[in-house]
């Protein structure tokens, strides 16, 4: 890995160890301690396509790294966070995995849109997942995603002359809004570590020809950021 991927790494990582977590939010500190004290710690990853290599590459950076850790994943093409919540699959997964983190992954446009479609389509699902996470005993995480190569171009209309810097914007609010009326839930965010790559000329190697989906760079650069958040190296 490069010194410039390394240093985005870091960054990424660091932007949420800047102080201490308000009372009744999770704990990037606490999550990691956690998981150094578990033996072989149970991760599970709820999601659509952006996610379906992710938890493979996490659970072998992991073995590279000397660590016990089982990595698993309910992902479906597409599939929002709306329709796990309502899934049976889902959630007999969740409830019956004995998990010390539960990953949720939105559909990749979704917390982009604007705030009153958030608040319809991705909040309350998002709260629900969380909730029925929480009461299993797991730790719930966002999967904050990257904006598309040349940004939502299927939606022109609403938002013309898109980028990837403007999509990447919105996502991060959307992200840090279902995080914030999720209780505080934890934040990973993959999609700025991306856009410090696309800052610094290399994160176009991260896409799939698609410009949506991540190449096999992109999945392994975002499995760094969880291996670098959850255990802190």
């Amino acid at each position: 890995m490069g010194a410039a991927m390394k240093t985005s790494l870091l960054l990424s990582v660091g932007f949420l160890l800047t102080g201490a977590a308000p009372a009744g939010e999770d704990s990037q500190d606490a999550l990691q301690a956690r998981l150094r004290k578990t033996e072989e710690p149970r991760i599970l990853f709820v999601g659509n396509s952006y996610s379906f290599k992710v938890p493979g590459a996490l659970a072998r950076l992991a073995k590279e790294a000397k660590r016990k850790v089982i990595v698993e994943g309910v992902t479906k093409g597409g599939w929002t966070l709306q329709k796990h919540a309502g899934s049976e699959e889902t959630l007999a997964r969740i409830r019956g995995g004995k998990w010390d983190v539960v990953v949720l992954q939105e559909q990749s446009q979704l917390p982009a849109f604007n705030r009153e479609q958030r608040n319809r389509k991705m909040i309350p699902p998002a709260q629900a997942l969380v909730a029925e996470i929480r009461k299993m005993g797991a730790v719930p995480v966002f999967f904050q995603t990257w904006g598309r190569r040349d940004g939502d171009h299927r939606n022109a209309e609403a938002f013309p002359k898109d980028t990837f810097e403007k999509m990447q914007h919105r996502l991060v609010i959307g992200y840090r809004e279902a995080a914030a009326a999720a209780e505080g839930a934890l934040v990973v965010p993959v999609g700025e570590a991306w856009a410090r790559e696309m800052k610094e000329g290399t994160g176009k190697r991260l896409f799939a020809k698609d410009g949506s989906h991540p190449s096999a760079a992109g999945v392994n650069f975002s499995a760094e950021v969880f291996k670098n958040f959850f255990f802190g190296e």
